[in-house]
């Protein structure tokens, strides 16, 4: 795209943003459109412009052609905006992320605080609540992403439904525990354990339904690790609260690790291993954690992680993960990819939040536009965000001794009401594909969760 195409796409994309063409109306005066109707095919149009505009800026980019880059991205900027509608919303981010790349910008948060306040309220009273609680005292940034975790978890199905489907599949596989009752779960990034309370009640139900059997009573271990030690001594002290509630025996250790120190985390395992309680089945809970391993730098880690695993001899491995291709080393297949999952999550936020939620625009700011600038910006060992779709999993896993134990049906079941009581969207679906449970918004998958031993 050359200077005089880049200002006509400027043109268009000024028409589009105004009003439908005079042409149309000419055509149409007769026998005009519903008035929804034309107002929609306008906004798809501006939409479909805007997408095109943000590929060939990233085009322009990849063939080291800045100058070029640099006017539609100011374009761009111009005609997008934090608080429009999903699709201005995503250019916003991404057109700020690519503008980062080559040097035009520092990536600094949209808005602030008061700016917030006053254009945005809180549509959760629980997440207001969470808000309040955390930030009371300080607005230091671990408070701060705490905070946005519950958000995300309060708001959308993706964390709960990797938590509730990993739980299945450790309950499927401990049914018939042939050792103590214990089971002790190696959770490689619990952060505020989410996850574990509903295990635990699905546990002590477990025990309590059959009170006369011969079967020992049930008791859980769980090792979180994290790298913030004090949340992690929260997190064990929450979870130890709700056991003893339970009337379960319950421990909780905590293993601190140093983000990319991955030698030491293996060192780590390895001797869990080796101080491995006789009898004790063993659950290693890989959610939303494995794609940290995919760094080019680090070598074969991901296959010394894996050997570490199997030293442990676990019963099973839950693992959760995005369904994009972030970790493509292409830059134009990473941002292509990225663009496309993150369009269908902003879709659904804006499907099931008002445009004035203050908590859909946190959590796209500051939640996935942190995401999106690691995607877009970074390069090589700074990226943290190296996602891979399902089948390069299952290919890795597999290559390394690993056979897929298939999710079971309940899994779905559970999904399935999941979603119906607490995020009520026709746009959000299920699949069953090789032996695993995927959510999706519409015709994309987003997510998958598959069990391994």
């Amino acid at each position: 795209m050359n200077q005089k195409s880049i200002f006509l796409s400027y043109q268009m994309l000024a028409s589009f943003k105004s009003s439908s063409s005079s042409s149309e109306d000419a055509t149409t005066e007769n026998n005009p459109p519903p008035l929804w109707l034309a107002s929609s095919s306008a906004a798809t149009s501006a939409a479909h412009h805007l997408r095109r505009l943000l590929f060939t800026a990233a085009d322009f980019i990849s063939q080291s052609n800045v100058s070029a880059a640099q006017n539609l991205l100011s374009i761009l900027s111009t005609n997008s905006s934090p608080y429009g509608d999903s699709t201005e919303r995503l250019v916003h981010l991404f057109t700020k992320a690519l503008s980062v790349r080559i040097g035009l910008t520092e990536y600094t948060a949209t808005w602030t605080t008061n700016e917030m306040t006053s254009s945005t309220v809180f549509t959760s009273s629980v997440c207001k609540e969470q808000f309040l609680f955390r930030t009371k005292n300080n607005n230091n940034n671990s408070d701060l992403e705490s905070c946005y975790y519950l958000w995300l978890n309060q708001l959308t199905p993706f964390i709960r439904f990797s938590h509730l489907t990993a739980n299945q599949a450790i309950l499927d596989a401990t049914e018939t525990n042939n050792g103590n009752g214990a089971l002790h779960i190696l959770d490689l990034d619990i952060s505020q354990g989410l996850q574990w309370p509903p295990l635990m009640q699905a546990l002590a139900e477990r025990s309590s339904s059959n009170p006369s059997s011969s079967t020992p009573a049930p008791s859980l271990r769980i090792t979180g690790c994290g790298r913030d030690v004090t949340v992690l001594n929260r997190t064990g002290d929450r979870l130890t609260r709700f056991a003893n509630s339970l009337g379960l025996q319950f421990q909780f250790h905590t293993l601190v690790t140093v983000e990319e120190d991955f030698t030491g985390l293996l060192l780590q395992i390895r001797l869990l291993a080796l101080s491995a309680v006789q009898g004790e089945t063993i659950a290693v809970n890989c959610v939303h954690f494995l794609h940290r391993f995919l760094n080019e730098d680090h070598g074969d880690m991901f296959g010394h992680f894996l050997s570490a695993i199997k030293s442990l001899n676990p019963r099973i491995v839950t693992m959760a993960e995005r369904e994009a291709n972030h970790g493509d080393p292409s830059f134009l297949t990473r941002f292509s990819e990225a663009v496309d999952h993150y369009m269908a999550i902003f879709d659904s936020l804006e499907a099931t939040l008002p445009p004035n939620s203050r908590e859909r625009l946190t959590l796209e700011q500051r939640w996935f536009g942190k995401e999106i600038l690691d995607v877009v910006a970074a390069e090589a060992a700074e990226r943290k965000q190296r996602h891979r779709r399902f089948e390069v999993w299952e290919e890795m896993m597999k290559r390394h001794g690993f056979v897929n134990v298939p999710i079971g049906s309940f899994a779905l079941s559970q999904a399935k009401l999941l979603l119906r009581l607490h995020y009520p969207s026709e746009g959000y679906n299920l699949q069953f594909l090789n032996d695993s449970l995927f959510l999706g918004w519409k015709n994309r998958l987003l997510f998958s969760v598959s069990s391994w031993k």
